[in-house]
C-alpha cells in the first residue's frame, strides 16, 4: 500500500480526520450527492476511507457509535463493501463502540416517516454522500466509516440535542482516525494458504451431533456437563437452541438428561450421575475413551502411571480419575525428577490426546531415561487429528510470514498449533474471529497461513478468509499433508431410528 486517501464531506469532518491521522491524504469533498458524485483524484494504489458523520436508523445506536458499512445503498442500487471486520476489531479494542451493517445514502435529510421506512429496510445509518462517493471512486478497497451524530429518536433538526451529539461524534471520529494507521499499512492484496486438514475432527463432529440430536428427539432443555467442545462459538450456538451447560451435576435436576462432554469424565462423575438418577448420554471422544481404558489396564496390572498433560484440563481430570491412587500428572521434562513410584520396573506413561507431538516426545524421552523399563500405550495417545493439524501447520511455516489459528483460548489443541508454528520460527496468533486479527501482524506480509483447531468449525475459517479479503483482496490456496476419512458411531441413545 502506498498511502491512504480519506474522503470527508464536511470541513468539520475533515478537521477531525486530520487531527487524528495527519499522515493521511484528506480531501474535503463537500456535502450532498451532487458534490459527492464529482471525481476525486486518488493516487494510484491508494485505498480510500470515506469518513464522516451519519444519522442513526437503528434505535440502539447512540451519538459517538461507529458504523462500518457492509454495503452502501443509494437511489440507483447497492454497492457491496469489503469486509471491515479487522478494522472493527481494532476500533473496539481501542474502546470504541462499533457496528457493521448497511448504510443508506439519501439525496436529502431523512426525518420522520422516511427515517422509519429506511429503518425497516435493515439499514443501520443514513448519510448524504457515501453511495455517490463509492460510485465516483474506483479505488479498492473502499471502506466507509461513519460516526453517529443524531439518533433515531432525536433527529438532526433538533438543534440542542444535535450540538451535544456533534461534540461526541467529532471526538470519536478523531479518535478512530488516530487508531487506523496500522490497519491502513496492512491494506493490500495477499495470498491466504489454508492448512489441510484443519477445523473440526471426527470426535468434535460426533459430540456436537449428539447434542443436536438430543435436542431434536427430546426437546429442550438438554443439560451438558462442561463445554461439549472447547469452542465458544459452538457452545453459544447450542445454547441458543436449548442446551444448558453446567459445571457440575448438582446443577442438573434429578432425572433430567445430561450429556458428558467430548473430553470424558472420571468414574466418580458417572457414579454421581447414577446417584441423581440422571439420564446420561456419553459424548466422550472414542480416542479419549481409549486412554481411559489404558489407564484401567495399567493400574489393574500394578503399574504406576505418569500422565503427560495439563493439570486442570477436563480430559486429564477424567483420565486421572480412572486410577487416582496410581497416577501422577506432569507437563514437562523438568517435572520428571519429582515422579515417585513403588517399582521403577513397573512404570507406564499415558498422554493427553491434544498435546504437541514434539514436546510430548521430549517428556517421554526424559521418563525413559529415568525409568528404562518404561512402557506406554500400544499406539500413540496423541490423536490422529492433533497430529495431522500440527503437521499441516509445520508445512505452512515453510513460506508463510504469519500463521493464524482459529480456536478458543481454552482449546488445548488450538494453543498447541500456535506453539508449533512459533517453534518453527513463524509468527503466529490464536484468534476466534476475524475481528481478533491485529493488523500490525499483516504489515508487509504477502502470504498468510490459516488453520483451525480440532474444536473449531469450518464456518469460522471462512469468516476469517472474508476478513482478510476485506483488506484488499485475498487469493486462497490449500496445502494438504494428509487426508482424513474418520467417522465415529453415535451412541445408541441418539442413533437414527430405522
Amino acid at each position: 500500500m502506498s498511502g491512504l486517501t480519506v474522503l470527508a464531506p464536511l470541513s468539520v469532518e475533515a478537521r477531525a480526520v486530520r487531527a487524528g491521522a495527519a499522515w493521511a491524504r484528506v480531501h474535503r469533498v463537500g456535502m450532498g450527492p451532487r458534490r459527492a458524485a464529482r471525481p476525486v483524484p486518488v493516487p494510484e494504489g491508494d485505498p480510500v476511507l470515506i469518513a464522516g458523520f451519519c444519522g442513526a436508523l437503528d434505535p440502539e445506536l447512540e451519538p459517538g457509535d461507529i458504523v462500518l458499512a457492509s454495503e452502501l445503498r443509494g437511489p440507483t442500487g447497492t454497492t457491496p463493501c469489503p469486509d471491515p471486520s479487522i478494522l472493527a476489531g481494532l476500533l473496539r479494542r481501542g474502546g470504541l463502540r462499533v457496528r457493521v451493517g448497511p448504510i443508506a445514502s439519501s439525496q436529502r435529510l431523512v426525518v420522520r416517516e422516511r427515517r422509519r421506512v429506511l429503518h425497516r429496510s435493515g439499514a443501520l445509518a443514513v448519510d448524504m454522500e457515501s453511495a455517490w462517493l463509492a460510485s465516483s471512486t474506483r479505488a479498492q478497497p473502499l471502506v466507509t466509516l461513519r460516526v453517529v451524530l443524531d439518533t433515531y429518536r432525536h433527529e438532526l433538526h433538533r438543534p440542542l440535542r444535535t450540538l451535544a451529539g456533534a461534540a461526541i461524534a467529532y471526538r470519536t471520529l478523531r479518535s478512530a482516525c488516530a487508531m487506523v494507521e496500522d490497519w491502513a499499512r496492512a491494506l493490500g492484496p495477499r495470498e491466504v494458504v489454508l492448512a489441510s486438514p484443519r477445523a473440526s475432527c471426527a470426535g468434535v463432529v460426533r459430540a456436537v451431533e449428539i447434542v443436536e440430536r438430543a435436542l431434536e428427539d427430546r426437546g429442550a432443555p438438554i443439560y451438558v456437563r462442561k463445554q461439549i467442545v472447547h469452542n465458544a462459538h459452538v457452545v453459544a450456538d447450542l445454547e441458543r437452541r436449548g442446551a444448558i451447560f453446567v459445571e457440575e451435576l448438582d446443577e442438573v435436576p434429578r432425572g433430567a438428561t445430561v450429556i458428558f462432554s467430548a473430553h470424558g469424565v472420571s468414574p466418580a462423575v458417572r457414579a454421581a450421575a447414577a446417584n441423581r438418577g440422571l439420564d446420561v448420554i456419553d459424548a466422550t471422544c472414542p480416542l479419549v475413551a481409549k486412554v481411559h481404558a489404558e489407564a484401567r489396564r495399567f493400574a489393574g496390572s500394578g503399574f504406576d502411571i505418569v500422565l503427560v498433560g495439563h493439570e486442570g484440563h477436563e480430559e486429564v481430570e477424567g483420565t486421572f480419575g480412572e486410577a487416582p491412587a496410581r497416577t501422577q500428572v506432569i507437563a514437562s521434562a523438568e517435572e520428571v525428577d519429582r515422579v515417585r513410584v513403588e517399582d521403577p520396573e513397573r512404570v507406564a506413561y499415558l498422554t493427553q490426546t491434544t498435546l504437541a507431538i514434539d514436546e510430548t516426545g521430549v517428556v517421554v524421552d526424559a521418563l525413559r531415561e529415568r525409568f528404562p523399563a518404561l512402557v506406554g500405550p500400544s499406539s500413540s495417545d496423541i490423536c490422529y487429528a492433533t497430529q495431522n493439524r500440527q503437521d499441516a501447520v509445520r508445512a505452512l511455516t515453510a513460506d508463510c510470514e504469519v500463521v493464524f489459528v482459529v480456536g478458543s483460548g481454552n482449546s488445548s489443541n488450538s494453543r498447541r498449533l500456535v506453539e508449533v508454528a512459533e517453534r518453527a520460527g513463524c509468527r503466529a496468533a490464536l484468534i476466534e474471529h476475524g475481528t481478533d486479527i491485529q493488523p500490525e501482524l499483516l504489515i508487509g506480509c504477502g502470504r498468510v497461513g490459516l488453520t483451525a483447531g480440532a474444536s473449531a468449525p469450518e464456518t469460522l475459517v471462512e469468516e476469517v478468509v472474508r476478513a482478510l479479503d476485506g483488506l484488499g483482496g485475498a487469493t486462497v490456496s490449500e496445502r494438504t499433508v494428509a487426508r482424513e476419512d474418520v467417522h465415529f458411531k453415535l451412541p445408541v441413545e441418539v442413533r437414527p431410528k430405522r
